[in-house]
């Protein structure tokens, strides 16, 4: 089938029967949390049809090239990405759209980009293959410039959409897809996948990735707990088990500067979920090593604070694309958090 794709062999078994048959949808939706292997996928299947796999795999946005192009790109005027959109072809056939800018959104350019070269015929063989990956992070118009090339694509092109929730879609673009929903590994399947990329602390990225390969290897754990000892630190004066300036020290500190917003509120579900877990009873917590810290906090805070400290965070999340303050808006919502308790 694909070669050195782990987990979800159903959906894999599935695409290759496509491929066997030449009964393949011309769009393509591969939904599931973050870094379980949506994008790895696209690629693998995209090797099986057109050839050329390790050209393919230099588009991984995850290499460190990539990521490095793509974080240098956030420093530039708006005006200079809108002139030169995003995208990643080291096989002409096959094209990667990624989200772009301090936002990470997709763009109006780079899908006008797409509808223009969707008409052109592959340079070998019969089929060209664009990914368009975290879908679910285009605003209004890009998704509606999308949608023009999924109504009437090219009989030749296969267009593969990955997003985290599906249903953050408009439906038009819902309807027009074959859905195939990647779930997490199982344990014993992340111990594989570890073990072939031999990576240290292997229990710890198991139990951080919950079934998601993608970020058991992409986690930087010396940058992840600096912004958890943050978002403890925030939690312990949100709930009033430390003052109010235990929590400045830090939002003071230049270590804050250094910390996305978006990368610690993650962190900071994270050690909601395991308070939750510890009041109510569950599975393993993501962070066992701070279990007593962790059930100090959850004997002070209720169900009512977690479910509002959860529905604040969501909200922050949403507000990520319109470019909002870090420290304010951590600021706030410690102040929220102290009131409600």
């Amino acid at each position: 089938m694909f070669d050195n794709f782990h987990g979800n062999r159903a959906i894999a078994e599935a695409l290759e029967q496509a491929i066997t048959s030449g009964r393949l949808p011309q769009t393509l939706l591969f939904a599931g949390p973050e870094g379980v292997g949506k994008a790895t996928l696209a690629r693998r299947f995209a090797a099986r049809l057109l050839g050329g796999g390790q050209r393919i795999e230099r588009d991984d946005l995850s290499l460190p090239h990539n990521a490095d192009y793509i974080a240098e790109r956030e420093k530039w005027p708006a005006e200079r990405r809108t002139e030169d959109p995003l995208l990643f072809s080291s096989q002409p056939d096959f094209m990667t759209f990624p989200p772009d800018g301090p936002l990470r959104q997709l763009s109006i350019p780079q899908m006008r980009f797409l509808k223009e070269h969707a008409q052109y015929r592959p340079l070998r063989g019969h089929r060209r293959v664009f990914l368009i990956d975290q879908i679910d992070r285009a605003g209004e118009h890009a998704a509606n410039s999308l949608l023009k090339t999924l109504e009437e694509p090219p009989e030749h092109l296969i267009l593969i959409l990955t997003a985290a929730n599906p249903y953050d879609l408009l439906p038009t673009i819902r309807s027009r897809a074959v859905w195939f929903h990647l779930a997490p590994l199982s344990d014993e399947e992340m111990r594989q996948f570890i073990a072939s990329r031999t990576l240290e602390e292997v229990e710890r990225r198991i139990a951080l990735a919950r079934g998601c390969p993608g970020l058991a290897v992409s986690v930087d754990l010396d940058a992840f707990d600096r912004g958890r000892a943050a978002m403890l630190s925030l939690l312990e004066a949100a709930s009033g088990v430390a003052p109010f300036e235990s929590w400045l020290r830090y939002a003071e500190s230049p270590a804050a500067r250094q910390d996305r917003l978006e990368d610690l509120l993650r962190i900071l579900c994270l050690l909601l979920e395991d308070l939750l877990l510890l009041r109510y009873g569950g599975q393993a917590l993501r962070n066992s090593d701070l279990r007593g810290q962790l059930e100090t906090l959850a004997r002070r805070v209720s169900f009512d604070w977690l479910r509002q400290a959860v529905e604040r965070v969501h909200e922050l999340a949403a507000l990520l694309r319109r470019n909002i303050q870090k420290s304010i808006a951590l600021d706030a919502l410690v102040v929220e958090l102290r009131e409600a308790g």
